[in-house]
């Protein structure tokens, strides 16, 4: 069985782990490519893009993929879509891998919004320092001229260097996960951080600044992520992704 894992996540790398040590199994993960120095799964590793949703279900055949699984990022929403239409198209069977997303708990003051740019719009009455952990592609909501965020000073923490746009008083963070409560602690205090952007990418590896930001009163918004495509079933671990695959042989 030859199984393509798009991949670049923990629990994508997790599933490829599990998989390459089962017998008559054939694993390629694809990474987009975004990310300098990605961790490499074991296996068969494929780095770009497909080309859209036509491109990638070319490559299904092409490659003869027997089963897809979409392991990307929960708020990679385009490739998502591409894989459910190109899985239809090709009659490959398709899994959605997505770990659960973070739920608020006593003392959080979390301020829930449905995009960058809603989160953009809401700063200036939450805070002035501002710690920006939403990734480096997403700087541009936040860079105005609209809302005017000129007042406010930005903390962007992301794994490799951004590009313009993005804010004018911002420093830059150039750090990998899993990160540390008391990291987490120490950056907040440190910076006088008073907000918190985030994407709720759910999972442990970048919790710990939800908990600190609790503990310090910091008020955050978070982004809720996209849904899945309709009628794509969905594993919450590479536990349960990889039973789907055994039952799929069965």
């Amino acid at each position: 069985m030859h199984v393509l894992i798009l991949g670049g996540t923990t629990e994508g790398r997790r599933l490829a782990e599990l998989l390459t040590g089962e017998a008559g199994r054939r694993v390629t993960s694809s990474l987009a490519g975004r990310v300098a120095a990605p961790r490499l799964p074991p296996g068969e590793v494929r780095v770009g893009g497909f080309g859209g949703a036509e491109g990638m279900a070319a490559w299904l055949r092409e490659h003869r993929v027997d089963a897809l699984i979409d392991a990307t990022h929960p708020f990679a929403r385009t490739i998502s879509f591409n894989a459910a239409s190109a899985a239809a198209t090709a009659h490959v069977p398709l899994l959605a891998l997505r770990r659960p997303g973070w739920v608020a708990d006593e003392g959080d003051d979390w301020h829930p919004v449905g995009s960058l740019e809603q989160a953009a719009r809401v700063l200036p009455a939450l805070g002035e320092r501002v710690f920006l952990t939403t990734g480096r592609m997403g700087l541009a909501a936040f860079a105005g001229p609209e809302p005017d965020l000129s007042a406010l000073w930005f903390l962007v923490r992301s794994v490799d260097a951004p590009e313009p746009p993005f804010p004018a008083r911002m420093e830059v963070l150039l750090e990998r996960g899993p990160f540390t409560l008391d990291g987490e602690r120490e950056l907040l205090r440190t910076h006088r951080i008073d907000v918190v952007v985030t994407k709720d990418s759910g999972g442990a590896a970048t919790a710990p600044k939800l908990l600190a930001a609790r503990e310090a009163g910091i008020p955050v918004v978070v982004v809720q992520r996209p849904p899945v495509p309709e009628a794509v079933p969905v594993a919450a671990t590479p536990e349960e992704a990889a039973a789907w695959l055994r039952g799929l042989s069965d």
